[in-house]
């Protein structure tokens, strides 16, 4: 999978495997109790797609669906028409039919939103919600899935910018140490992406969230599955984690989520 592309996205995730990112979603049961932010982002996403002019019966790919919060969102805003529900893991994707039940017009499949390509094109639109941050090369895929709409079609998504977990990476910052976390493309980036196809600039919010302590944040984490460490990370000895841990408690122990927002059309 590994393949030259724009190294200004390197940190989004580089060499990962897409494998070890599936596997670690599936593994997260817990993720409805935890993904307070992933929820409130799906929430005003699902607003701004109902705003859209779709057409009457719309063909609709949703890319990550998760345990379908996004999804779900969508069908209470009554965004009928045909869907094609996918996700990278199987599991999830178990989560988000169980969740939505027996919904008219959706279908599922287990699909690399990056590297696969869906059945049944073209769509009138392509979402998805905090999923796309963990492409390898988003300018590309995006240049993919374009490709995949109808003329006049929309693909609208959020994706996780460069200020995501700022708290964490300034605790490991002050200990002279580096997170694993991952690097997320920064807004100035983002907005390099097609810039022609835009409908309007990448648009960011940044969404806080708060823990009690350090191992909450890290508990959060893993019950989410957003445990994949960045290329080549070191990991810290536990004496280091507990210095960072520290650190990050002195803070407040509050994480920022950088929630941007983007919204690209194919011409007509």
């Amino acid at each position: 999978m590994v393949r030259q592309r724009d190294p200004r996205f390197r940190g989004a995730v580089g060499v990962i495997r897409h494998e070890a990112v599936q596997r670690a979603f599936g593994a997260a049961a817990a993720y409805d109790d935890n993904a307070r932010v992933q929820r409130i982002a799906a929430e005003k996403l699902a607003d701004r797609i109902a705003a859209l002019p779709l057409p009457a019966n719309p063909r609709v790919l949703e890319i990550g669906c998760g345990t379908g919060f996004l999804t779900e969102a969508l069908l209470t805003r009554e965004i009928g028409g045909e869907w094609l529900i996918t996700d990278l893991a199987p599991e999830m994707l178990t989560r988000c039919r169980d969740r939505i039940g027996d919904a008219p017009g959706c279908r599922f499949a287990v699909l690399d939103g990056e590297y696969d390509t869906p059945p049944d094109l073209p769509y009138d639109l392509v979402c998805s919600s905090l999923a796309m941050q963990w492409f390898d090369d988003q300018p590309a895929a995006v240049a993919r899935i374009l490709e995949w709409l109808a003329p006049g079609g929309h693909c609208l998504f959020t994706t996780l910018g460069a200020a995501t977990f700022s708290e964490w990476r300034a605790a490991h910052a002050a200990e002279g140490l580096e997170p694993g976390t991952p690097g997320f493309a920064s807004m100035d980036v983002l907005a390099t992406i097609l810039p022609e196809a835009q409908v309007f600039p990448p648009q960011a919010e940044v969404l806080i969230d708060r823990h009690d302590s350090a191992r909450q944040f890290l508990g959060a984490l893993r019950a989410i599955g957003a445990t994949t460490a960045a290329p080549r990370h070191r990991p810290l000895s536990a004496a280091e984690l507990r210095r960072v841990m520290r650190r990050f408690e002195q803070g407040g122990s509050q994480i920022s989520y950088e929630v941007v927002t983007c919204h690209f059309t194919r011409a007509t």
